[in-house]
């Protein structure tokens, strides 16, 4: 198993380009922290490792992993912030946390798609659920602990359906979009492979 030194080398060299663009440099440091945490309590020792598809069972990428879906989301919803901001004027649009909230929307994805957690919770659906915990919530958990702003941990709680029940942020909002489109455009582009496993 990797150290957590080596995973957060691991998150850094994965969202570079993303993270030298987020000023607050303790937020940066966060996001790295939340991510060596998430591979920490899983098999995978980096985020590339990852299956690039939204959810087991679901169609992954054909070229690229988590890794990419990630940065594709931050820099997605990071355009459709500026583009808005070009037209409308000033929205007060926190920069820092679309690129934050891009990085880690989906930051329990390693605890969802990890084959341990997938095997056991097959095993017995009546008893743990399947899954028993989706990667918003467990993101949610991540995201607290290692001190991350509740403005990203909203975003990895509430980009997905669970989001339905809440109100999402303006920051969340372009996070959300930029996600669904991320896998709609790929799917059109026929760039997403036949969906494998549960």
């Amino acid at each position: 198993m990797a150290s957590m030194e080596d995973l957060r080398a691991s998150v850094r060299s994965s969202f570079a380009p993303e993270l030298a663009e987020i000023a607050d440099g303790d937020l940066r440091d966060k996001v790295v922290e939340a991510w060596a945490l998430a591979l920490s309590q899983t098999e995978y020792p980096s985020i590339e490792a990852i299956p690039g598809s939204g959810g087991p069972g679901t169609p992954s990428l054909k070229r690229g992993t988590q890794t990419e879906h990630l940065r594709g989301v931050a820099r997605m919803a990071l355009g459709m912030a500026d583009a808005l901001e070009a037209v409308l004027g000033p929205l007060g649009i926190d920069r820092d946390v679309v690129l934050a909230g891009g990085l880690c929307h989906d930051l329990g994805k390693a605890y969802e798609f990890s084959p341990r957690n997938q095997a056991r919770w097959q095993a017995d659906p009546a008893r743990a659920g399947f899954p028993a915990i989706r990667h918003p919530v467990y993101g949610v958990y991540l995201a607290l602990t290692v001190g991350l702003p509740e403005s990203v941990a909203h975003i990895a709680g509430a980009h997905s359906a669970e989001g339905e029940r809440v109100q999402r942020s303006l920051e969340n909002t372009l996070v959300s979009a930029a996600d669904h489109a991320f896998w709609a455009a790929a799917a059109r582009a026929g760039a997403l492979a036949e969906p494998v496993g549960p």
